[in-house]
C-alpha cells in the first residue's frame, strides 16, 4: 500500500509527500536545539540523509517506539503506516526529488527551545554542576524553591539537561510544605546523600512519598496532559531535582532546567505518578533473561493514564499487567525489547478506570549474560543500585483522581 502520490502513480516529492511525514513523525526531535543529531526541516537537511531515512524507518529503528501491538492503543505512538514507509522507501529510490515548494504544508510551531508551549515559568539549577571525566557521580540532590504563593496546576512540563550526553536520569519531585523529607539540607546547590550529616537523612534520601512531577530519561519527552487533567504544585512547594550523572572520559558540567505551563482553568482530574519497584532482585552471572516481579493492589479508584518502565544497561523486556482474582492477567503494555538508550513512556489512547482492590503487576527481564553487548560485566552477580553497571526495576504509572485527593489519601484504604 502506497500514499497518496504512490497510489497515483506518481513519484513522491519533498514537499508534497515527504515533509508532512517529517513534521508529524520526526522535528519533535529532529529540530535544532533537540535530542536527534541532525535537524530535518528542510529539503536540503533531508535529501543528504534520504538512503539513511528509508534504512532506519524500513527496519522500524526510527521513530522510536517499542511497544508490541499485542496490547494496548496510544496516543503518542509515532510509528509510521505502511503507506508513509512506502513513501518515504519510494522518494529515496527515486533520489529525493524536491517537487514543488507551493506544495509545503505549513511549517509547525515549536517553541524555541522546548517541546511543550512557552513555559509559564522556568526553574534552573542556580548553580551548574561540574562533572569529572572518569569515575561514578552519587545521584546528586538540587532543592528549588517555587515561591508559589497559590496552588498551581501543571498542565505541560518538560526537563531540560544543558548536557544531554552526562544525564543519565532526572526526577523532578514536588516537596510539598508539610513535607520532611531532607528538611536541612542545603537549598540551591548540588548534594548527594553523603553529603548530608544525618544518618538517618543521608538513609532517606532515595526515598520519599512527595509525589513525582516529571520523570526524564534518554528519549523520553515531556509532559502533556490532555484538557481537564494535571498535575498540583502546592502553595510553598520546593521542586526536588534528582540527577543521576554518567561520565564518558571527557569533564563537562550540567545546568539542568525544568519549564512549567499551567492550566487555564482548575482541572476535573488530578494526575498522581505511582511505581512498582522491586530493589531485592540477585541476578546470577551469564542468566540471559532473569525474571522480576512486583505486583500492588489500588487502594481506591483511579483512572490509569500512562506508564514509563525503567531499567539499566541489562533491561530485556519489560509489561504491565492487570491481574484477576481468579489469577487471570491481562496484558497492558510489552515491551519485547527495551532499550536503556530510548526509554519512552506509552499514554494510552483511553485512560482505563481501575477499581479499588484492582491488582497491578509489573514483569521485568534482565540478560546478564555476555551476548548482551551493553552487559557491563556479565560474571557479576548484579544487584539494585544507582549506577548503570547496576539494575533498578522501577515501573512508574501515572493516574488520575479526584482533585482532592493527594498521594498521602490516596493511600488511605477505605475501611
Amino acid at each position: 500500500m502506497c500514499a497518496f502520490a504512490c497510489r497515483a502513480g506518481e513519484t513522491p516529492t519533498f514537499y508534497r509527500d515527504v515533509l508532512p511525514i517529517l513534521q508529524t513523525h520526526c522535528q519533535a526531535c529532529h529540530r535544532p536545539g533537540q535530542i536527534a543529531p541532525m535537524p530535518l526541516e528542510t529539503y536540503q537537511q533531508a535529501a543528504r540523509y534520504a538512503a539513511s531515512i528509508k534504512a532506519v524507518t524500513q527496519s522500524r529503528t526510527m521513530p522510536p517506539w517499542f511497544a508490541d501491538k499485542c496490547c494496548g492503543h496510544f496516543s503518542n505512538d509515532p510509528s509510521l503506516t505502511t503507506g508513509e514507509l512506502s513513501t518515504l522507501a519510494a522518494w529515496a529510490d527515486a533520489k529525493a526529488p524536491a517537487g514543488d515548494s507551493k506544495d509545503s504544508p505549513t511549517a509547525p510551531h515549536w517553541t524555541a527551545g522546548w517541546n511543550i508551549d512557552q513555559p509559564d515559568v522556568v526553574f534552573k539549577m542556580p548553580v551548574a554542576k561540574h562533572l569529572p571525566a572518569h569515575g561514578d557521580v552519587k545521584y546528586q540532590y538540587i532543592i528549588i524553591p517555587t515561591h508559589f504563593k497559590e496552588d498551581k496546576w501543571v498542565s505541560m512540563s518538560e526537563i531540560k539537561p544543558s548536557n544531554r550526553a552526562v544525564v543519565h536520569h532526572a526526577v523532578a519531585y514536588i516537596r510539598d510544605p508539610k513535607s520532611n523529607w531532607l528538611r536541612g539540607a542545603p537549598t540551591g546547590v548540588a548534594f548527594s546523600a553523603d553529603d548530608l550529616p544525618d544518618p538517618a537523612m543521608r538513609h532517606d534520601a532515595m526515598w520519599t512519598d512527595s509525589d513525582i512531577l516529571l520523570v526524564y530519561a534518554p528519549g523520553s519527552l515531556p509532559d502533556r496532559w490532555p484538557n481537564g487533567f494535571a498535575k498540583l504544585v502546592p502553595a510553598g512547594s520546593d521542586i526536588v531535582l534528582q540527577m543521576h550523572y554518567a561520565v564518558h572520559g571527557q569533564a563537562g558540567e550540567d545546568q539542568t532546567g525544568i519549564g512549567l505551563v499551567f492550566a487555564k482553568t482548575a482541572p476535573a482530574k488530578r494526575v498522581l505518578t505511582l511505581q512498582l519497584t522491586n530493589d531485592k532482585f540477585q541476578i546470577p552471572p551469564g542468566d540471559p533473561s532473569y525474571r522480576v516481579e512486583v505486583h500492588g493492589s489500588l487502594p481506591n479508584d483511579a483512572l490509569l493514564m500512562s506508564f514509563f518502565p525503567h531499567m539499566h544497561l541489562r533491561g530485556k523486556t519489560f509489561e504491565y499487567n492487570l491481574v484477576a482474582p481468579h489469577g487471570r492477567v491481562q496484558t497492558l503494555l510489552r515491551i519485547p525489547n527495551y532499550d536503556f538508550y530510548w526509554q519512552l513512556s506509552y499514554r494510552l489512547a483511553t485512560p482505563l478506570l481501575l477499581k479499588a482492590g484492582t491488582v497491578l503487576q509489573a514483569v521485568a527481564t534482565f540478560d546478564n549474560s555476555n551476548k548482551n553487548v551493553h552487559n557491563p560485566d556479565p560474571a557479576a552477580t548484579v544487584t539494585w543500585g544507582e549506577q548503570t553497571w547496576a539494575e533498578m526495576m522501577v515501573g512508574f504509572f501515572d493516574v488520575a483522581v479526584d482533585p482532592a485527593i493527594d498521594k498521602k489519601t490516596f493511600f488511605q484504604r477505605p475501611r
